[in-house]
């Protein structure tokens, strides 16, 4: 059976989800599909009003169901089934995803669609695993730490991983006891609004999750500043972080997690494995077409190795097979939006300009959509706009060092902290320089997560406040309250 689709034959969920149905709504917003650069519909903008109905929906589903105080394993077993139904329907999750984002419809079954599942089942078992805490104080007392649901959180993902960020929203949050609105991308909504659908069919109370549909103007600012929206998850670029933030101080204080953007780097020392360096290097930059936050954008080499790393990188750039998204042999996937790749291409020809080399790419692809070449530049400094500024695209820039102190001086970006990686043999350097590096998350012989949900995400610096993933993430979602009782 073959995975490749014709983009204008699928059937899209379109209009908001409110109340555990789809809700029919005037398109506003004209969306391309970034494969073929063709217009293909028109997204609803949820304005305040369409928000405040969201909101008051979530409350009164969680009123009437219970969801918060619900026996915490049949939580667990429902949001199990919701895992089991995206599993199932994954083909048709992957087709909604891949047509106009930018994840290839290969690359969505063959990771995507089973990561989301597992996110799903891997906060569900938190739900009777964590809870209030006894603690030790005088003879004469009881003290307790009890912890309890926000209420409604509000969820504002991004276009690049649209399926498995949901995730990283609903699971915890869910699991944790509270109800949901949820903005996905205007560019990428269709697989967020069946997921949503699916988690009906599974049983969760219809109104626990509610999608609504827009911009971030109208909609994530109605969102984030809303009085009933008690907590606030986003992740995106740092400049929409501050945006949030200040929207939330003009209506009040609540508390929120924001995953942010990077400018993360990728240190190789002399004695690292090259072969391996320069294959989780290249698969770092061409994944998604290098449109992550934690893409490994900036490769700080020992000198002494830093021609034979580049020209095995460059070797390994040349394989890619670009194509539609829709394809399921395509590898290497378009850029989200012609807006985007001519920030691109700006930021590219800014930096050569500046007296940078440009050793592979520096260019847009000749071919239909918005499609630019793996890059590759040397010769940068720390002012280089490609070094200073968050691309999210595949463009890597090359800086060398002699000693580990350089190479620490050069990795510290003024702005970004989000992730680092680091390649030596040597166990002690990678201890030692993962003790000093200002990172969120360091990766050592490797470039990337694995499927350890276990492992938290999120920044220092500007990248970021809080975590998602882990732990971390489900605790975020519930507030503690501390009890003392006198004997």
């Amino acid at each position: 059976m073959t995975l490749s689709f014709d983009p204008d034959s699928l059937v899209l969920p379109k209009g908001h989800f409110i109340g555990g149905r789809l809700i029919e709504a005037p398109g506003q917003l004209p969306i391309k599909r970034p494969s073929d650069a063709k217009a293909y519909w028109d997204c609803p903008i949820a304005d305040a009003g369409i928000v405040d109905r969201a909101v008051d929906t979530a409350h009164r589903t969680l009123k009437e169901s219970g969801w918060a105080t619900l026996r915490p394993r049949e939580r667990t077993r429902l949001m199990q089934r919701w895992a089991d139904l995206i599993e199932e329907e994954a083909i048709p999750l992957a087709k909604m995803e891949a047509v106009g984002s930018t994840r290839p419809v290969g690359h969505l079954i063959a990771g995507d669609i089973g990561v989301t599942a597992e996110q799903i089942r891997f906060f569900a078992e938190f739900a009777d695993k964590e809870g209030s805490d006894v603690v030790p104080t005088d003879g004469n007392s009881l003290g307790m730490i009890m912890t309890e649901p926000y209420g409604v959180v509000g969820a504002i993902t991004p276009w690049n991983f649209p399926l498995s960020m949901a995730a990283w929203k609903l699971g915890p949050a869910l699991a944790a006891g509270n109800a949901v609105v949820l903005k996905p991308s205007e560019m990428t909504p269709f697989s967020t609004l069946y997921l949503a659908e699916l988690a009906v069919r599974a049983g969760l109370p219809g109104g626990l999750i509610n999608i609504v549909l827009g911009d971030g103007a109208t909609t994530g600012s109605a969102i984030t500043g809303h009085p009933g929206i008690a907590k606030v998850s986003f992740t995106g670029s740092t400049g929409a972080g501050s945006a949030i933030m200040a929207n939330i101080a003009r209506s009040g204080v609540k508390p929120m997690t924001l995953e942010l953007g990077g400018k993360s780097p990728q240190l190789v020392f002399a004695d690292a494995d090259l072969d391996l360096a320069a294959g989780a290097i290249a698969t770092s930059l061409l994944s998604n077409a290098g449109q992550a936050c934690v893409a490994g954008s900036r490769l700080i080499v020992e000198a002494r190795v830093a021609d034979a790393l580049a020209e095995a990188i460059i070797v390994r750039l040349a394989t890619v097979r670009p194509g539609p998204t829709w394809d399921e042999t395509t590898d290497y996937p378009p850029i989200i939006s012609e807006r985007q790749i001519g920030r691109i291409d700006s930021i590219v020809r800014a930096t050569i300009e500046g007296g940078a080399e440009c050793l592979a790419g520096g260019k847009r692809l000749d071919r239909e959509g918005y499609f630019y070449a793996p890059t590759l530049i040397s010769g940068v400094t720390a002012t280089s706009p490609a070094v200073l500024e968050e691309i999210f695209g595949p463009v890597l820039t090359i800086q060398t060092f002699e000693d580990e102190e350089e190479a620490l001086t050069l990795a510290d970006h003024p702005t970004y902290a989000l992730a680092a990686g680091l390649f030596t043999r040597d166990l002690s350097r990678a201890i030692r320089l993962t003790r000093r590096l200002q990172a969120g998350t360091v990766w050592v012989n490797r470039y990337g997560r694995s499927r350890d949900h276990i492992l938290p995400t999120g920044g220092y610096k500007q990248s970021g406040i809080g975590k998602d993933l882990g732990r971390d993430a489900f605790l975020a979602n519930r507030k503690s309250k501390s009890v003392l009782i006198s004997l």
